[in-house]
């Protein structure tokens, strides 16, 4: 998602374009990721939840997180209806407040005593949650600043942090297990907003942490959606079209097609993939950067 791509309604007007066909059926098979067990930061809505599902589909568990508790249980009781069996034991959730890192280690032991996780524990962390607002330089207040900083940025440090301190101290076969950080296409452009920056240094973080942990087993990865058709992006625009011409490749990003691709660098497809950023971005940023603005605050 990129903070300063330009939605205006005529082109969703011009070009009805709908979802792609068979969005949200998954590809893998059911067994991809059996016996393991994925943290999914953010899962309640977007991009996070996707990616919950298209876990599920794959055979694994799933714990998501959210700020509002009664927002993850129901979430929650959704997300059983994906699992295709003993669906009660392999979707669970916790509240957790990405900017209070004083109680991450906590909240990692809470989520790994869930009945989702078996033995084994969290295997696969999903640093998704993020925090976008629209303020750009020349008219961002230091609050504006923090909140993405903190979220985006902090947050998945330090919780990515804990994740490796606790299988490296298990003293165990550590191998097969993975970091998958979600970047974002607005890394690929010149940084004029908390969002944008907190991009730059995450797409900085992917690799210093790939090449870190690598020998403990640990698979280190990022994926960097361009402009996806979430409610936070769309809002009251959901569900009317994809359309966005100034995009190379014509539309708005699913939020599936994200989340399979998510899928295929935590499972042993993607084994030999380290310290890599996935670009799923219909050609913004990487091809072009005509799509968004760049003004002096926000005129």
């Amino acid at each position: 998602m990129d903070s300063d791509t330009m939605n205006p309604e005529n082109e969703m007007e011009q070009m009805p374009i709908p979802l792609p066909e068979g969005d949200g059926i998954s590809p893998f098979r059911s067994d991809l990721l059996a016996g393991r067990t994925a943290l999914i930061t953010g899962g309640t809505r977007g991009i996070g939840l996707a990616t919950a599902k298209a876990i599920l589909s794959a055979g694994g568990n799933v714990i998501i997180t959210g700020r509002n508790r009664d927002a993850v249980n129901r979430r929650v009781d959704e997300l059983a209806q994906c699992a295709t069996s003993a669906s009660e034991d392999r979707v669970c959730g916790i509240a957790l407040e990405m900017k209070s890192v004083e109680s991450f280690r906590d909240k990692w032991r809470e989520a790994n005593a869930l009945p989702c996780c078996g033995l084994r524990g969290i295997d696969i962390l999903v640093n998704n949650a993020g925090s976008l607002n629209f303020a750009r330089f020349g008219s961002t207040l230091p609050e504006d600043f923090d909140e993405v900083m903190e979220t985006n940025l902090r947050g998945a440090y330090f919780l990515s942090q804990c994740a490796a301190e606790d299988w490296i101290s298990r003293n165990d076969e550590c191998g097969n297990r993975n970091i998958l950080v979600v970047c974002s296409s607005s890394s690929l452009r010149p940084a004029n907003s908390p969002y944008n920056l907190a991009k730059w240094a995450l797409r900085g973080l992917v690799p210093g942490m790939a090449k870190t942990l690598a020998p403990y087993g640990i698979v280190v990865n990022g994926i960097a959606p361009g402009p996806t058709a979430t409610e936070a992006f769309l809002g009251p625009n959901k569900g009317k079209s994809f359309a966005r011409p100034r995009m190379p490749g014509g539309r708005l990003i699913a939020e599936s097609e994200v989340a399979n691709l998510a899928v295929v660098l935590v499972s042993s497809l993607g084994r030999m993939v380290l310290g890599s950023i996935l670009y799923v971005t219909a050609g913004c940023g990487n091809l072009t950067q005509d799509d968004c603005r760049f003004t002096f605050g926000n005129t």
